[in-house]
Order: C-alpha cells, then sequence, then structure tokens
C-alpha cells in the first residue's frame, strides 16, 4: 500500500486568492476555475455550495465567482481526473492505496490558524479509470456515470485522461484540515510552502510542496500507519 500527496483547490497562481480557513479550524474547499473555453462545464462559483452551507462565490471576489469552476476533485462521486504528467502519476496508483489532497488556505475571521498548505481530503482508491482504452461511446458513459466532476467535460486531451474513483465508504473531505506545511525563505528572501519537520518525521517527506508536480509518494507501513492515525483511518 502507498499513498500519494496532489495539491488541489484555489490558488494565488491561477485566480489570484486562496479557499479560507475559519477560527474554530473548519475551512472551505474552494476548486479551481475552469481554464478550457470549450469545456462543457457550465456551472459558476454561484452554483456550487461549499462545506459551511454558503455558495463558494461568497468567499471570492466577483471577478473570480463570476468564472466557470473546474470541479476536480469532487466529494460527492469522489472522482479525480487529469491529463499529462499527472495522469502518469495516476496510473502508478492501484485499488486500496491512498489519494490524499492538500490545499493552500488563508485565515479568516481572526482565525489563528497561518496561511499555509493543508491536508483537506483523501481517496481510497476504488479503481483507476485509463480513457485510452475506451471507445467515444464508453466515455459518454463515465461522464454520465459521474457528472459532478469537471474535468470529463472537456473535450481537450479526453482521451489521455486518467481518473481515480474513491471508495465513497472510504473517503472524505474532511471536517478540519490538517497543517502540513512551514513558510521558508529561498536565497533571493523569497517564500515558499515546505514540509513542515513533523511532518516531515511522520510522513518521510521534506523540501518545498508548493507545487504538486512531480507528487510525494509515502511509502512504508510505518509511514502509512502515521498517515492513517492523521487521517482518523
Amino acid at each position: 500500500m502507498k499513498a500519494m500527496l496532489l495539491r488541489v483547490g484555489i490558488d494565488k497562481s491561477s485566480d489570484g486568492v486562496l479557499a479560507p480557513i475559519f477560527r474554530d479550524g473548519s475551512f472551505e474547499y474552494i476548486p479551481l476555475s475552469e481554464s478550457d473555453e470549450k469545456s462543457g462545464e457550465k456551472r459558476t462559483y454561484h452554483d456550487i455550495r461549499g462545506i459551511q452551507g454558503k455558495t463558494l462565490s461568497s468567499y471570492l471576489p466577483q471577478i473570480v465567482a463570476d468564472r466557470k469552476v473546474h470541479l476536480d476533485p469532487e466529494f460527492i462521486t469522489f472522482t479525480y481526473g487529469d491529463v499529462g504528467r499527472k495522469a502518469g502519476y495516476l496510473l502508478k496508483l492501484e485499488p486500496g492505496d491512498l489519494l490524499v489532497f492538500y490545499a493552500g488556505l488563508t485565515p479568516q475571521q481572526e482565525s489563528e490558524h497561518p496561511e499555509a498548505l493543508y491536508i483537506i481530503a483523501y481517496f481510497t482508491v476504488r479503481e483507476i479509470l485509463d480513457f485510452k482504452k475506451y471507445s467515444p461511446d464508453e466515455i459518454q458513459d463515465i461522464r454520465k456515470q459521474y457528472p459532478e466532476n469537471s474535468h470529463p467535460l472537456r473535450d481537450s486531451g479526453i482521451n489521455e485522461m486518467v481518473m481515480v474513483v474513491g471508495d465513497p465508504e472510504k473517503s472524505e473531505l474532511l471536517e478540519k484540515p490538517i497543517l502540513i506545511s512551514e513558510k521558508k525563505l529561498n536565497r533571493i528572501g523569497r517564500a515558499y510552502h515546505a514540509v513542515s519537520p513533523l511532518m516531515g518525521e511522520l510522513l518521510g517527506i521534506k523540501g518545498s510542496i508548493q507545487r504538486s508536480i512531480p507528487p510525494r509518494f509515502i511509502n512504508g507501513q510505518d509511514k502509512i500507519t502515521n498517515l492513517k492515525v492523521l487521517l482518523g483511518l
């Protein structure tokens, strides 16, 4: 068994903002905006209601709130899809492995929680769908089976897509996120997010996790056990 860490959610490089973390330690998951103009996605942030019961647009400046949403991963049918390098890494997963998602969060409501990277969710992998193996009709059937995910609504690169489907009984969007990073400065004084010493010791990873490619893999029974304890498994 192994685990893979991937960064997801809205961020400053994509939309100029981060999702919020609140005073009580709860948070909101806000996905990226849709960058593919030809996507079949119709929903905007005004149409998606978040964990806290408000529309996602409530947390965003108007210019972002009006954009189409790229809801991926989604936590209704527990799917995550991608193409390119990320798709290649997703193919390394097997049923029973953990796909762990982390995101950048920023404090709201005078929260004392730092702006940092936090684990927000996980899938226990049920199956991996490699779209290059499917006919156009089969791809249409997959789209109908998993209508919540925005990525299959893109025609571009659809035959290169890999989608992970989580076991709904063993996958979860967390109620409270888990701090995984600390802010550091590079040689020219620019800040970046690196794995905190505590998480590095527990999970056996280190260094910058500002980006999710290449993803970090967690291997070894003791490290996987530590991860499961963190996730409440």
